[in-house]
Parts: C-alpha cells; structure tokens; sequence
C-alpha cells in the first residue's frame, strides 16, 4: 500500500510539472496553426466541428504517418487452485476463448522442476498461408508488491492444427510458490496479454460487403491497404465531418474517383463502414480499432455507439476501458471507470499499466481513492 502511495504521489507531481511546461508547448502548435492559416481560410464556412476536422487532418499530414495501434488486444486469464498437487508432474489449461475466428487458452504444468507457460492457439478453420503475428505478454500475479513478467513475439502458423507458444521454463518452481495466493496460499493466478501485430486472412466474417458489387451504388472508392471500398460521398459526409471536408471541400481529393486512405488497417475501416451504415459490428474484438477511426474522422454517431458499447456490453478491464475513454475524451466512460476502482488492485494495475494518457485529474482521484482506502 505504502509503495502505492508513493507512486501515485510521484506521478501527481509529475503531471502538475508537465502541466506548468505545457503552456510553451501549447504556443507552439497555435504558432503552426496559424502558419496555415492561408489554407484553411481557403476553404468552404464549415461549422467548428468540421473545421477542427480539417485542421486535425492538416496536423496528421505533416506528422510521421505513423500508423495507429491496431487495438486487436485481449487477456487470456486462468486461476489453477491447490496447484502445488495439481501442477505435479502435470498441467492445468484454462477454458478456451474465441477472438478473430480462433480459438485461445492458457496452459501451465510443472515438469521436472520447471515451470512451463504457454498460449495454445487453434483456428476455427485452416486456410493455407493465413496467419497470426501476435505479442505475448506471460504474467504470473502475485500479491500486490511482486509479480512475473515475460515478453515474446511468435508467428502462429494455420499450417498447424494446433499450436503452442511459451516457454518450457518460464521460472523455477520454488520460485513460483512464492507467488501464490488466496487464504491459504492455494491459488495461482497466471494470465497473458495478446496483442495482434498482424494477420491475415483472420477477423470476423464480414457483415456487409462493399466491394466491386457495389460500384454502380457508389460514386468514390477508398482505398485502405490496397482493398477498395466502394460508397457513397454524401453518407459518409453526414457521418463524418472530416469526410465532409474531404469529398466537398477544396481539396484536390474532391475531384478524385478514387482516393487512399493511409495508415488505417482495412480490417478496421470495413468495421467502421458497418457500423455507420447500421451493422452490429462493434464487439470487444472490434471496438478499438472502430473508435480510433471514428475519432480520427469525427464521426460523432460511431463514437457513441462505441462508448455505449463499453459502457453497458464490454467485458474489457477497468484498465482498457479507461485508456480508451482517455484517448478518445469519452467523458462518461472515463467517469464511469473511475467509479468502479474500488480496490486498491485496481489501482495497481492502472498505475502498472503505466497509460500514456494518464493525467493531474486521474492521477489525483486515484490518489484520493487510494488514500481512502488505505484509512480502511
């Protein structure tokens, strides 16, 4: 609790430092902005929305092009009671769960003193050369003050009907008795992060088509990562206000039949599309990448299916659901994250998780919660 505390201090003091040096900053990019002044004031009254639209549009050009984090993250999570007899000379996996039409579960045994931790991965249906490249973050979860952590990338092959990734010997087993927990120091709890580089030929089947079927429908063609969709620029104006300005704007996009979209996955885009045209395609597989593109396109009808979605239907943790809520401003979701910290594991995690868009009022309000709780 002690450590706790001290880290949540420290971070408050280092976001109150930030915030008295962001002033500077601040004057710089309005200095930028206004340098291009000339250009926006070229274009047509938009309403401010539309505007800020374009200005963030400007803004991303002239930035790296670095392209967005795919969002496709879950956590596999097993607890293994008693695993001192369980766990002898055998192995305990968890209960498979489906994400991106495959099959997922967590495999722990001990073998000659060793202790083995793995991801066993099975797709739901075999097609030559698809794959997976995925991250793999093993933890195993002490209490409060010490846990186990390991990284790896792997390439999952469909070639295989079955595959395991993880180490033979992730720790020693005396080791790993020193990480049990529950009353009696009979559970161990083991989980691990999966974070999707790249696939292909994976996700969830598509709800609605907007292919080369649709052409005589449509009147411009997007191009994401070499697949091209076929819509409608007054649908995605209304949607959209960057897509406003892009289509009706004085921009040499305007006058094009064809126009690329850089930096987005195709995958998430063909979500996106679903659900502005009224598909439930938002599940906890598909939501961050749906509401990066929405907020990247102001597009405020799919950010708020997406926040209503984590709001009432998410199974993601507090951790994830306040990153996202942080990212895209989504005040009722931050606010509703924030009322369901109501243990100090909570608050250790998220400080853990070390969020980039951590800031003084977040930081702050943990502070207090964890204060409080400590008074218990």
């Amino acid at each position: 609790m002690l450590k706790i505390l001290e880290k949540l201090v420290a971070e408050t003091r280092k976001y109150k430092k930030i915030a008295n040096t962001n002033k500077q900053k601040i004057d710089e990019i309005t200095e930028k902005l206004q340098s291009m002044d000339s250009s926006i004031s070229k274009i047509p009254k938009f309403d401010d929305d539309e505007k800020k639209a374009v200005e963030k549009s400007i803004l991303a050009n002239i930035s790296s092009h670095k392209k967005l984090e795919s969002g496709k993250r879950f956590v596999l999570k097993h607890v293994v009671k008693d695993p001192i007899h369980v766990l002898d000379n055998s192995w305990s996996k968890s209960e498979e769960e489906e994400h991106f039409n495959a099959k997922w579960s967590i495999k722990v045994g001990d073998k000659d003193d060793k202790f083995g931790f793995y991801v066993c991965f099975q797709p739901t249906a075999l097609v030559k050369d698809e794959y997976i490249d995925a991250r793999l973050q093993f933890r195993i979860i002490g209490d409060e003050d010490y846990k186990t952590i390991r990284t790896t990338v792997r390439f999952f092959m469909t070639e295989e009907e079955e595959g395991e990734q993880g180490y033979y010997n992730f720790e020693e087993w005396n080791e790993i008795e020193y990480l049990l927990t529950g009353e009696d120091c009979d559970e161990l709890n083991v989980e691990v992060e999966v974070e999707i580089i790249d696939m292909i030929g994976f996700g969830k089947t598509k709800i609605r088509d907007f292919g080369e079927s649709q052409k005589e429908l449509s009147d411009v063609i997007l191009v994401v990562e070499n697949t091209k969709f076929y819509v409608m620029k007054a649908f995605l104006a209304l949607q959209s206000s960057y897509f406003k300005s892009l289509f009706f704007g004085k921009f040499n996009e305007s006058e094009k039949n064809e126009i690329e979209l850089k930096d987005i996955a195709a995958d998430d885009f063909q979500n996106f599309l679903e659900l502005i045209h009224g598909e439930s395609s938002i599940d906890d597989d598909t939501v961050t990448g749906i509401l990066q593109l929405a907020d990247m396109y102001n597009a405020p009808t799919a950010i708020r299916r997406c926040e209503e979605f984590l709001l009432k239907n998410s199974e993601k943790t507090i951790v994830q659901k306040l990153q996202l809520a942080l990212r895209s401003n989504l005040e009722n979701l931050k606010n509703k994250c924030l009322s369901d910290v109501t243990t100090i594991s909570h608050i250790e995690s998220i400080m853990n998780a070390d969020l980039p868009e951590m800031n003084l009022s977040i930081s702050q309000v943990l502070l207090q919660k964890s204060i409080a709780f400590s008074k218990k």
